[in-house]
């Protein structure tokens, strides 16, 4: 027994340092960690994840937040959205839809990048910074199907009847165009999670500083600030906000 509880400290602290070496586990744990307390104080029953990629986000909230409610993951690549289904199976309450939500209702132009996780409805920019200009360049520009928030929630809503949705934004360089987009809509959600542009990646991005203003004005307040781009150091090129709507403050 004194050998078991030697070596779970050892790992413990061996845990610990690793967080300290490596910067994107601190700022993993605290997204994780923030999502987690702000889901329970909010209540959160859906979850809205647009711009899903393969499904990393909402396979975090499985697993690292502990969230069980309805997870709707939004992803217009096909390629993408193919791997995106396959991490759903034996998850009923994970949907897919291979669509891109925007500021409009129809269709529209999809830039498929070389590296997919810069895939965007925007075009990309590499004024501000290099040091993606061979995985944010475009390998293909698809048509695809684009719908408003507020259409895609009134259809949804109808149908699976939740109430205190939390709306998740990663549309490299759209985020805020959606927003504008959804009206009065957006006010539905809870709180909501969007990436901010400190750097301008696409030719669509919206500074962070405005961004920030639109979404307060929207009705919504900050709750966290996190850094996303540790490998980048020393430079901070974006960084998500969490936000609460004001009135549930």
């Amino acid at each position: 027994m004194k050998e078991i509880l030697q070596s779970i400290v050892r790992g413990s602290v061996q845990s610990v340092k690793r967080d300290l070496i490596d910067p994107y586990r601190l700022h993993a744990q605290w997204e994780q960690s923030h999502l987690k307390k702000l889901f329970e104080h909010l209540n959160v029953d859906c979850v809205f994840d647009i711009g899903a990629n393969q499904g990393q986000y909402a396979d975090m909230l499985r697993r690292r937040v502990g969230f069980e409610g309805h997870i709707f993951s939004f992803e217009p690549n096909p390629e993408d959205a193919a791997i995106l289904r396959s991490r759903t199976k034996g998850d009923d309450k994970w949907q897919v839809s291979e669509t891109a939500v925007s500021d409009a209702d129809g269709t529209a132009q999809f830039n498929v990048m070389q590296s997919s996780q810069f895939s965007s409805l925007s075009a990309p920019s590499h004024d501000d910074v290099d040091l993606f200009t061979k995985m944010n360049a475009i390998s293909k520009t698809i048509t695809v199907k684009t719908e408003r928030l507020g259409t895609v929630l009134s259809r949804i809503q109808a149908e699976f009847g939740f109430k205190r949705p939390f709306l998740k934004m990663d549309t490299q360089g759209y985020d805020v165009h959606i927003f504008k987009g959804a009206g009065d809509t957006v006010r539905e959600f809870v709180g909501l999670q969007s990436e901010l542009a400190i750097a301008k990646l696409y030719t669509d991005s919206i500074d962070f500083r405005e961004a920030i203003t639109v979404y307060e004005q929207g009705g919504f307040s900050l709750s966290a600030l996190v850094p996303n781009n540790a490998g980048h150091f020393p430079r901070l090129l974006e960084m998500d906000c969490i936000m609460i709507r004001a009135d549930l403050l």
